[in-house]
């Protein structure tokens, strides 16, 4: 097996979290989330416990920056896990 660039995988992985929750703030902003959660939950034969709440620009970074930086570092720790693992 070939190796992998942690800090590649870490970026890769980084930004699909982070563009996830873009998703996830663009919804809360146009007012779809509520009714999104809402499916979802309905389809999983669950009754909704949770309500959207209103959205903040602040927040919405905050939750991306955050998100995008923890998938960097799982990416970055399966990269190298994955190198010492294939030696």
């Amino acid at each position: 097996m070939a190796a992998v660039n942690s800090h590649r995988v870490g970026l890769v992985v980084g930004s699909l979290l982070g563009l996830w929750h873009l998703c996830w703030a663009v919804l809360v902003a146009v007012g779809w989330a509520q009714p999104l959660i809402n499916f979802v939950f309905w389809i999983h034969f669950l009754n909704p416990v949770y309500t959207v709440g209103a959205f903040h620009v602040g927040t919405a970074a905050l939750l991306i920056v955050v998100t995008a930086t923890i998938g960097y570092i799982i990416g970055s720790v399966l990269g190298a896990l994955w190198n010492w693992i294939h030696q």
